[in-house]
Formats: C-alpha cells, structure tokens, sequence
C-alpha cells in the first residue's frame, strides 16, 4: 500500500489562495512576535491568534474544508482588527493613527489583504 504524501493539497492552490498564505503567515507571525514582547494574559491571547492564523494555513494547504475556512476566516480576521483598535485605541491610552507602529501597520494591511482574498475565495465558490 503506497502512502500519501501528508495530505498536502498544493497542486489546487492558485495565485489567490498563495496571497492569502502569505498575509495569513504574516500575521502569525506578527502575533507571535507580539506574544513574546508583550507577554502575561495579553500575550498569550497573540498565540492563540497566531495558532488560529496557522491551522487555517495548514487546513487550505490540506484541502480540508477551504470554503469552510474562508467563511470562518474572514469574521476571524476580521475581528482580530476590531480588537486591535478596542483595545489599543478605545480602551487604551494609545492615538490613531500617530500610534499604530510598524507591527499594527505590516498585521492591518496583511489582514485586510486576506479579507479580501477570502471574500473572493468565497464568492467563487458559492
């Protein structure tokens, strides 16, 4: 009996679905980098988004539920932004857009980038 080769899926994955990886994995990274600097209860809420941005990464490079996990991933995403301002800029002490800084910059503009890249994905598949 031949084994598969770990259910990678590559061969189906277009341009689009590359974009989306890329802003995914930019942003997990970001968290992840943000965890370690800002640490306690707040940093570990960065790797929790950080493992949510990699497990949706790993199911589209599966093939397991892609429209699935770009409905899933768009209100995630999303999200993640509306926390990022509640927090920084509502509740916090912080100015927008004075202090967005370099990682809320590079995160925003990745995010936004995979809202659209799931929308289309989606709609596409409807």
């Amino acid at each position: 009996m031949a084994h598969s080769d770990a259910g990678a899926d590559v061969e189906s994955l277009t341009t689009l679905h590359w974009v989306g990886i890329i802003a995914a994995t930019v942003s997990g990274i970001v968290h992840a980098v943000l965890g370690v600097l800002v640490g306690g209860a707040l940093g570990i809420s960065f790797f929790v988004a950080t493992l949510g941005f990699g497990a949706g990464v790993a199911a589209i490079v599966a093939g397991y539920r892609r429209r699935l996990m770009y409905a899933v991933g768009i209100p995630f995403t999303g999200g993640q932004i509306v926390l990022w301002y509640v927090i920084n800029f509502v509740t916090g002490t912080y100015s927008f857009p004075a202090d967005v800084g370099v990682y809320g910059a590079v995160d925003k503009v990745a995010q936004v980038a995979l809202i659209a890249v799931l929308a289309v994905l989606l709609s596409r598949e409807s």
